[in-house]
C-alpha cells in the first residue's frame, strides 16, 4: 500500500467554493475509474476554512502512477492550481507493531 496527504490552502471563500466545486466533480470519477486507488477522500480542515485535505491510499506506488497520468487527474489539478496559495504533499508509511 502507498498512501499520501495532500494539504491545499486557499485565498478566499470564493476559491475555496470553487475548489470544492472541482473535488464534486473529480471524485466520483476518480473512484470508478481507477481500481489501485483504495481511498480518495477530501476533508475540510477543522478551525482552517480556508484549507482543505486529501486522503489517498493506492495500491502500490504503480497505482498512485496510474493515477497520475490520467488525463482527469491533469485537468482537475490544472484547474486546482489556479484556485490555490499552497499545496504541500505528505508521502505516508504505515507503522507495522
Amino acid at each position: 500500500m502507498f498512501a499520501i496527504a495532500v494539504r491545499f490552502d486557499l485565498p478566499d471563500e470564493e476559491a475555496a467554493a470553487a475548489f470544492d466545486d472541482l473535488v464534486t466533480r473529480a471524485v466520483p470519477e476518480i473512484l470508478a475509474e481507477e481500481p489501485g486507488t483504495l481511498t480518495y477522500v477530501p476533508h475540510r480542515v477543522e478551525g482552517e476554512p480556508l484549507a482543505r485535505l486529501f486522503y489517498e491510499e493506492y495500491a502500490d506506488r504503480d497505482a498512485h502512477a496510474a493515477h497520475e497520468a490520467r488525463e482527469g487527474t491533469a485537468q482537475f489539478l490544472r484547474g486546482v492550481r489556479e484556485l490555490v496559495t499552497s499545496v504541500r504533499a505528505e508521502m505516508l508509511t504505515p507503522l507495522r507493531g
